[in-house]
C-alpha cells in the first residue's frame, strides 16, 4: 500500500576511532517512493545504509522497520573473486533458488537478457551494475536499497538505469533508498533528497530540468526528463570533487561532519 512506513532512523549517531560518522541522523522512506541520499565523500551514506540495514551498530537513535520487512540491497561494491569461475546465473543464485524463466524474465527487465550465462568477470561497469540490481530485486522487495547504483556508468548508461529503478518500482510496489555519487543530479522521480554531512545539511525536492534547453542540447531530451538538480539549501557548497566550502570561504575538504 502506498504511503506505508518502511523505515525509520531517529536520533541515528555513529561514533569509530573517536570520529563522529553520523550525528543524530533523521531519515524515512515509504513504500512507492524513491529517496535519494548524497553527500560528499565520508560523509557518513554508506554507514546510514548499513545501520538502516541492521549491518551496522547505532550508538545511539533508532532504527524502525516495518514487521517482517522484505529488503533487496545493492550493495556499493562486490568484487568476485577472479580465480573462481561465476556466471551471470549462478551468481543471481547464490544465496536464493529461481527458476529459469524468473530469471530470464529479470535480465530482461534490467536490459541484458543476453547475459545469463556469461561470466560475470567479463561484464563492463554498466552490465555489472545491470546484474547486480537484477539480483536486488529477484525477491521482489518492500524495500529496495541501492548503494550508487550508477558508479562507473556514464551519463547515458545512469538515465537507463534510473528508468529501469523506476519501472521496477512501480511493478514492484516497493519503495527505493539510493545512495547517490553525484551531489547535484539526482533521479527526477526522486521524492525526498536527504544531503548528509555527518548529519542532515539540508533535505527536499529535486528541481524539474526537463524544460532545460541547454540540459536537453547536452544530454538528450531523456536525460532531461530523467535526471533532476538538487539545489543544496545549507550554508555551504560541495563542490565536483567532493570538497566542503562554506560561506565564509573556508575549505572543509577533510572535514567529514561539523557539529550543529
Amino acid at each position: 500500500m502506498a504511503g506505508t512506513s518502511l523505515l525509520t532512523v531517529r536520533g541515528g549517531t555513529v561514533t569509530r576511532g573517536g570520529r563522529r560518522i553520523l550525528d543524530h541522523v533523521d531519515m524515512h522512506v515509504e513504500r512507492g517512493q524513491i529517496v535519494t541520499l548524497v553527500g560528499p565523500n565520508g560523509a557518513g551514506k554508506s554507514t546510514l545504509i548499513k545501520a538502516a540495514l541492521g549491518l551496522e551498530r547505532l550508538d545511539e537513535g533508532d532504527v524502525i522497520r516495518a514487521p517482517e520487512l522484505k529488503i533487496g540491497y545493492q550493495p556499493q561494491k562486490i568484487i568476485p573473486d577472479h580465480s573462481l569461475p561465476l556466471s551471470v546465473r549462478r551468481f543471481l543464485t547464490l544465496t536464493q533458488a529461481a527458476a529459469e524463466a524468473q530469471l530470464r524474465a529479470l535480465l530482461a527487465d534490467v536490459g541484458v537478457p543476453h547475459l545469463m550465462d556469461a561470466s560475470v568477470h567479463t561484464l563492463s561497469g554498466g552490465e555489472w551494475q545491470r546484474v547486480m540490481l537484477a539480483r536486488a530485486v529477484l525477491r521482489r522487495p518492500d524495500l529496495l536499497v541501492l548503494d550508487e547504483p550508477t558508479q562507473n556508468v556514464d551519463t547515458a548508461g545512469a538515465v537507463e538505469i534510473y528508468q529501469i529503478i523506476a519501472r521496477l518500482r512501480d511493478d514492484i510496489g516497493c519503495g527505493v533508498l539510493m545512495v547517490s555519487h553525484d551531489l547535484h543530479v539526482v533521479m527526477a522521480a526522486t521524492d525526498q533528497v536527504y544531503c548528509l554531512n555527518g548529519h542532515i545539511c539540508c533535505s527536499g525536492h529535486p528541481s524539474d530540468i526537463s524544460h532545460d534547453k541547454e540540459f536537453q542540447k547536452l544530454f538528450g531530451p531523456a536525460a532531461a526528463t530523467t535526471l533532476a538538480i538538487y539545489p543544496h539549501a545549507h550554508d555551504h557548497s560541495h563542490a565536483p570533487d567532493g570538497s566542503v566550502a562554506h560561506d565564509c570561504g573556508h575549505d572543509h575538504s577533510h572535514d567529514h561532519y561539523h557539529t550543529r
